[in-house]
């Protein structure tokens, strides 16, 4: 089993993300004060989308989803800016991230094909989601986001021994896979 998720680490480097860790899903707390902040819709998001509350269901059943699973990856992808006020590096460090959350989302689950692929920011599969008029075109490749589960990402990159902060002049996008 150690290989396996070592191979499933190989793999997620050569998709391209920055940094990879090891997820221990016993860390991970769901918290109602995150979902509260979804609700506040700061990102428009909050009613949009199925991988969005309310969409993604209840705190509880977001829950549930996750301790399906007892370990899995901490997804990474750091850009580099000109400054804090690089906007395009930003952008650009999101669509990376997009990009090999996708590539890794195709290739993860000869390897685990129950596995559970979370990203940043809601799911962008479709040009215009359902939401909430007729169901999820794709419900076996939508991506929810950390913090629609109730998780705070800089904690569960803590708690994994993982850095979340690189230092000045970058931004960090973070995901995960829940494997088994």
């Amino acid at each position: 089993m150690a290989e396996s998720i070592e191979a499933a680490k190989e793999l997620a480097l050569a998709c391209g993300f920055t940094q990879v860790g090891e997820l221990d899903v016993d860390t991970i707390r769901v918290r109602t004060e995150v979902r509260d902040t979804c609700a506040q819709n700061k990102c428009r998001a909050y009613g949009k989308n199925w991988s969005c509350p309310p969409g993604c269901g209840t705190l509880e059943e977001c829950e549930k989803r996750i301790r399906q699973y007892r370990r899995g990856l901490i997804l990474q992808t750091t850009g580099k800016l000109e400054d804090s006020l690089d906007y395009e590096g930003m952008e650009q460090a999101a669509i990376d991230h997009s990009a090999h959350l996708e590539d890794l989302t195709k290739k993860i689950r000869d390897l685990y094909p129950g596995c559970l692929i979370i990203g940043a920011g809601a799911c962008k599969r479709c040009e215009t989601c359902t939401y909430p008029d007729a169901p999820c075109r794709f419900p076996d490749k939508m991506t929810f986001s950390m913090e629609a589960l109730g998780m705070i990402v800089s904690d569960v990159c803590k708690d994994n021994q993982l850095p979340y902060y690189y230092g000045p002049n970058t931004l960090t996008y973070v995901g995960c896979v829940f494997l088994d």
